[in-house]
């Protein structure tokens, strides 16, 4: 193939252009939907998670520390359990600038635009190996960042979902590349282990599924099982090398909140077929369950306005002659299909409609490619009342689904067909690149009304954007703080600095102001350490968790309080409206903090902070105790007991934790199924007490990365020996590398 042209015989100059107007369609894309709503891209987890997370790691990688415990982040502080990307160098680097930004709305938005780029030309590339045409390779493109559920949630809440799709995507062509000879493995291994170790679990299984889809398309299209051994052997060195980003999480599972292997079909968010394939009508919301009741406010099975009119402009009778190599294209968009409808629970993947992302991808790739290789505007009136009909049914589902809206989606219908009926008017007097251009510019104010529509945002909680005006506002609290509160106890009135948000802390916002507190957001919480002081995902208590907290443990007689050497406790008033006008517990007194008095009452120790006296020490029962050193990892010290004894220390006893005793080692237990606990044998004398955590597997993790890298420079020398095999020709051997012609 001559170096100027790729895909289909079309220019390299002419795809980069296409690429080029990819990109820029999804910057306008971006553009049109902030013109809606400025914090599109900052709302949900992303404002109460992600931001606030990347902060807080930046601060300690640029310390020189690697954050995977920080054990006085109670809540969150397993961040191998987290959604925190510690093995994915673009997420490192997002950490690291971090703290450097001021405004978070603007930093997470030029983030995501970045990512929903990568994953348009990710579309692009698929299109392109599947022998699209540019201009509607273009169109995929585009039209995928601007679809209904990647773009409300994935783009707007949910980061890790779109970064790992966006990687995935790009892995989908290299794979139909390498399997076809017109790529080698490395871009294949390095697209799925960022895809994999984005550390969300969505994204590694679709991946699988996708390289399944792949693997079969490829058997069925080149009759040749070689192709298909090669995929599978770098998609293999691949999952090797992204073992470690879950071997934590898996090896944790019995003592989170996800260490559950059932299946179950509850409903919720699980999507029918009726309402999937509803798919371009843009007032279209689909009835089914989710936080909102059974009919949806958003349009989350939107696709592209084009999708479903356009099957009625492809000559399905040239098309026939394609089905093998878009075999895979079409399997993989019905086991998106038949995923989206349910089982409503499998194992740790909930809520089926969060693959609809992949359902869009595969029909905007199919139908993309037979508009670009197929497509006709031959006999254009009886396609057109093809086309009619189509939408007619749409319509009608759409208003099955939300019948009050009858005259939005009557409006709706009727543009769709207006801008059918130009695009295809376009398409028979100026050509493809008139009819693609239309076809993109047609999503800019579509995106723009379907945000519009939903405002005031759904899904905010309304933090701050600030983190200096966040900084000031907040209280300075120094040590280790534990709130007590209920963010659905908020007003709306409440949600700004000058309300709540000034002094009360959710989800992890205490890491945007750089607050040291037990509270933060977690979808893996510790499961007995939640119940414990009945602690949600968003770090929200009942108002019960105020007993528990300074109820004696019974095996140490120390209350919750003190075996997690907390120094300040935040009441929400809103929950705890007398607290502060009855005696504070033993040792405790109640402070005043000017400027907060309508939102918390503080208590704070009588003698001072203790979180730093004498390490992570929480209790020594007949043992003397001093501690030598502390790290997040690792707590030393020397003991003594004659008669034998137990030291409890402050950190939640996740599986990882190892023991030794003057480098012996000994096992461990937990008090309260939560605090690591040690057993001193009787007779100790001054003895050195290492207590350890690693990521459980870790070793396992190392060894499987480099066998992962072994095996895909394997693949790599092979497919370059081979491609010098194939440049020599069949007469004449290939040179070696380092031989040069005898004078």
């Amino acid at each position: 193939m001559s170096p100027e042209r790729v895909a289909g015989g079309q220019s390299r100059r002419i795809v980069y252009r296409w690429g080029a107007i990819t990109a820029f369609g999804v910057i306008l894309g971006y553009a049109a939907v902030l013109l809606a709503d400025a914090r599109h891209f900052f709302t949900d987890d992303t404002e109460s998670q992600y931001t606030p997370l990347w902060v807080m790691l930046g601060r300690y990688l640029r310390e020189g520390t690697f954050p995977v415990l920080i054990p006085e982040q109670w809540m969150t502080g397993n961040y191998t359990m987290e959604e925190a990307g510690l093995f994915n160098p673009p997420q490192l680097l997002i950490d690291l600038i971090a703290p450097s930004v001021d405004n978070l709305a603007v930093y997470a938005t030029v983030v995501k635009l970045i990512f929903a780029i990568i994953a348009a030309l990710g579309v692009y590339r698929v299109c392109l190996a599947y022998g699209g045409r540019v201009q509607w390779a273009a169109v995929a493109g585009v039209a995928f960042p601007l679809s209904g559920w990647f773009l409300f949630f994935d783009q707007a809440s949910w980061m890790t979902a779109l970064t790992g799709t966006a990687w995935m995507v790009h892995a989908w062509a290299a794979a139909v590349r390498y399997s076809r000879g017109k790529g080698g493995p490395v871009p294949v291994f390095v697209f799925l282990y960022l895809g994999i170790s984005v550390e969300y679990v969505f994204p590694a299984v679709e991946s699988a599924l996708m390289l399944v889809s792949v693997a079969v398309g490829e058997l069925v299209y080149q009759r040749k099982w070689q192709p298909v051994a090669r995929l599978t052997a770098v998609a293999a060195c691949a999952g090797l090398a992204g073992l470690m980003t879950y071997l934590p999480s898996m090896l944790s599972a019995k003592v989170s909140w996800r260490g559950t292997s059932q299946i179950n079909n509850d409903q919720f968010l699980t999507v029918p077929w009726s309402e999937s394939l509803n798919a371009s009508l843009p007032s279209a919301v689909p009835a089914l369950n989710s936080w909102w009741g059974y009919i949806q406010p958003l349009p989350m099975t939107y696709i592209a306005w084009f999708l479903i009119p356009a099957l009625a402009f492809i000559d399905w009778g040239r098309a026939r002659a394609a089905w093998r190599e878009l075999t895979a294209v079409a399997l993989f968009a019905v086991i998106f299909l038949m995923w989206a409808a349910g089982p409503g629970t499998v194992g740790p993947l909930r809520w089926p409609a969060r693959v609809l992302p992949m359902l869009a991808l595969g029909l905007l790739v199919l139908v993309c490619v037979l508009l670009g290789r197929f497509g006709t505007t031959a006999n254009w009136r009886g396609r057109g009342i093809a086309a009619a009909v189509l939408i007619g049914l749409l319509w009608v589902r759409t208003f099955s689904a939300d019948p009050h809206n009858v005259w939005w989606h009557v409006l709706s219908a009727v543009a769709v067909a207006a801008l059918g009926a130009a695009v295809v008017w376009l398409a028979r007097t100026r050509g493809a690149t008139a009819a693609a251009l239309a076809t993109v510019a047609a999503m800019l104010p579509i995106a723009y009304a379907q945000v519009e529509n939903i405002q005031p945002n759904l899904m905010s909680w309304q933090l701050p954007a600030n983190r200096s005006d966040a900084k000031a506002a907040f209280p300075e609290f120094g040590g280790v703080t534990l709130q007590l509160g209920d963010r659905g106890l908020l007003q709306p009135g409440d949600r700004s600095l000058d309300g709540a948000y000034g002094s009360l802390a959710f989800g992890n916002y205490a890491k945007d102001v750089e607050q040291n507190y037990v509270n933060g957001y977690t979808p893996n919480g510790h499961y007995w350490f939640g119940d414990m002081l009945c602690m949600r995902w968003d770090s929200s208590v009942c108002p019960d968790a105020y007993r528990r907290l300074f109820t004696p443990e019974p095996t140490t007689g120390r209350t919750l309080a003190d075996l997690m050497k907390l120094d300040r406790i935040v009441l929400q008033r809103a929950m705890f409206p007398d607290a502060g006008n009855q005696p504070p517990p033993e040792g405790w007194t109640f402070v005043d903090v000017p400027g907060h008095e309508r939102y918390i009452w503080v208590l704070e120790r009588v003698g001072g902070p203790v979180s730093t006296v004498n390490g992570r020490i929480a209790d020594a029962h007949d043992v003397t105790a001093t501690s030598t050193s502390e790290s997040e990892t690792s707590s030393k010290l020397r003991v003594s007991s004659p008669e034998g004894g137990r030291v409890v220390f402050a950190r939640l006893g996740w599986p990882g934790y190892r023991v030794s005793l003057n480098g012996r080692q000994i096992p461990f237990t937990t008090v309260a199924k939560s605090f690591v606990a040690v057993d001193i044998p009787a007779g100790t004398e001054n003895g050195a007490l290492e207590v350890t955590w690693r990521p459980p597997g870790w070793k396992i993790g190392s060894g499987t990365a480099i066998l992962g890298l072994i095996g895909v420079g394997a693949l790599q020398w092979a497919y370059v020996r081979s491609r010098r095999r194939d440049a020599a020709g069949p007469d004449e051997p290939a040179k070696r590398p380092l031989e040069e012609p005898v004078s």
